[in-house]
């Protein structure tokens, strides 16, 4: 029942020095870790780790015909990360297929659909101060936003380009079109992304805007941003990221559970490719309503994140329980455990394992699942 996993965190630049390895407990290797998976997703499934009849957890759901929907994932930013959408299932299923119809290799820089699978995702902060910008500002925010910079730029050229952008906000469909003419690549584009940030730099009321610029200077997704909500988390506190909903990790380290997908529609704050049209195609561009997803009380020490959209087509398939104290949950499929703080042992009829800070564990079967221990234990289950 019990199969001990492990991971190589991914060092994208974003991440933060030594930052998995600070949640986990484990030796620092003075490299930045961004990102660890827990999982069986293709490009970086999961090693079992000691004897086992399967190397990773790809081969576990091969083999054995079960199959994880969800990939878990340590999150550790040190900088903003890209502004990007999700698609749903419906999308997914679609633009991979059309992509491999075009022969698009699923490894080329300019591949949008890596995987046929939706991706919502969910984030639980590990400590106060993780920030994120995560849906659509009230409009009328924005275009008090963008009146407040008209009376503070100078340029003549980037003055211009901002009146074109308060046009497309204040027309049909304003958020979208405003949102979409930021990453057009119009020429006017990079006056006003230099005006901006010289403005950010000396008004404390976008000194966001401005730290945003240093990790990504001259970069249109400075403006995009303006157009996002801004939240600061508390340890224990969450967010919900629907199908569409765009959004950047800005700087902490939290707890990811997401569909088991890579699909990344890019929205600014990046070099690597930004897929415009099927953006377009996914992004919810409606002004969003408070994202925290409020956890609901199994117990005196477990609570569990349910997405809030469980009941429609597009049920994620997964929730995460989150363990400070002794208890008990039902799991009714296989699910990864995770100890990030304290001690644990999960047992189950006969079956037992020990959970100290930093193991990671794949549950292969669903399971009444006994917990008892004290720090901070996560449970990923479908």
């Amino acid at each position: 029942m019990f199969l001990e996993i492990d991971n190589t965190p991914r060092d994208y630049a974003w991440g933060l020095i030594d930052g998995v390895a600070h949640v986990r407990g484990t030796a620092p290797t003075g490299r930045k870790e961004a990102e660890l998976w827990l999982g069986a997703h293709p490009s970086a499934p999961s090693a079992v780790v000691g004897d086992a009849p399967w190397p990773a957890l790809d081969a576990w759901e091969r083999e054995t015909g079960a199959t994880l929907p969800f990939l878990l994932k340590v999150l550790c930013a040190a900088e903003p990360l890209s502004l990007q959408a999700h698609p749903s299932t419906a999308q997914a299923k679609e633009g991979f297929e059309r992509e491999n119809a075009l022969g698009i290799p699923l490894d080329a820089p300019n591949r949008t659909y890596r995987d046929p699978h939706a991706k919502p995702e969910m984030i639980v902060a590990l400590h106060d101060g993780f920030e994120a910008l995560c849906g659509f500002r009230p409009l009328a925010d924005v275009r008090d936003d963008l009146q407040t910079l008209a009376g503070l730029i100078d340029d003549s050229a980037a003055s211009s380009a901002l009146s074109t952008w308060q046009q497309h906000l204040g027309g049909a469909d304003g958020i979208r079109n405003a949102f979409l003419w930021l990453l057009s690549g119009d020429e006017s584009l990079p006056a006003l992304v230099a005006a901006v940030t010289e403005v950010a730099a000396r008004d404390a009321r976008f000194a966001l805007l401005a730290r945003i610029a240093e990790a990504h200077p001259a970069d249109s997704g400075i403006l995009g941003a303006l157009m996002l909500q801004h939240l600061t988390l508390r340890a224990g506190e969450a967010l919900w990221l629907p199908a569409g909903n765009i959004h950047a990790y800005l700087r902490g380290s939290g707890i990811e559970l997401m569909g088991p997908s890579d699909n990344v529609m890019r929205g600014g704050l990046t070099g690597k490719h930004i897929d415009t049209v099927e953006l377009d195609r996914v992004l919810d561009a409606r002004e969003s309503g408070d994202p925290r997803l409020v956890p609901e009380i199994v117990s005196d020490g477990i609570r569990v994140f349910r997405p809030v959209e469980r009941s429609t087509a597009d049920d994620p398939g997964f929730e995460l329980y989150a363990a400070e104290a002794d208890g008990e949950i039902a799991l009714d499929g296989p699910a990864i455990a995770l100890a990030t703080d304290g001690e644990f042992e999960l047992a189950s009829g006969d079956e037992r394992i020990s959970m100290p800070r930093g193991r990671a564990v794949l549950i292969s079967r669903p399971a009444a699942m006994r917990i008892t221990g004290a720090g901070r234990l996560f449970v990923a289950a479908g």
